[in-house]
């Protein structure tokens, strides 16, 4: 039997693009047959939101594609997540650096950008800024496709 991989994904308020991530991934595996091989979260690097519900027009982004994301709430990043997980995947730059300070550096190479794993590197758009869910919903599909390539 496989290890189970322990995947995290990360954005400041865990209301948008992480939970996207989080339930993205989890569908993606589902499809492929390997939900087994996975255990998948996401956190936020604030307590601004934490305890509420993915934001609401995330939420109809995934329903759109037919994911329900019912029952999950913000939760903060801790550092005991660094051992715990396999990969800390972050959104953007400085939910980096935040995740960095958080777990005490990366000594094992873990975080890492979920972007870096498309083939145009960088940041994903936010949406609670630029109301652009379909722009976050495309670059966190690819970033989620990537990481099930690459593992």
């Amino acid at each position: 039997m496989k290890d189970i991989k322990k995947i995290l994904f990360v954005c400041h308020g865990n209301i948008c693009r992480s939970p996207m991530a989080e339930f993205v991934m989890k569908d993606l595996v589902e499809k492929a047959g390997r939900e087994a091989e996975f255990y998948i979260e996401s956190a936020a690097t604030s307590t601004e939101e934490i305890g509420n519900p993915v934001y609401p027009p995330a939420r109809r982004k995934l329903a759109e594609h037919g994911i329900d994301c019912a029952g999950k709430t913000a939760r903060q990043m801790t550092r005991g997540d660094y051992q715990r997980f396999d990969m800390i995947i972050g959104m953007d730059q400085w939910n980096l650096r935040n995740m960095r300070r958080i777990c005490g550096d990366d000594p094992e190479g873990k975080i890492s950008l979920l972007m870096d794993f498309t083939r145009r590197p960088g940041d994903v758009a936010d949406p609670w800024y630029t109301d652009d869910f379909e722009a976050t919903w495309l670059d966190v599909l690819e970033g989620c496709q990537g990481i099930l390539q690459t593992i």
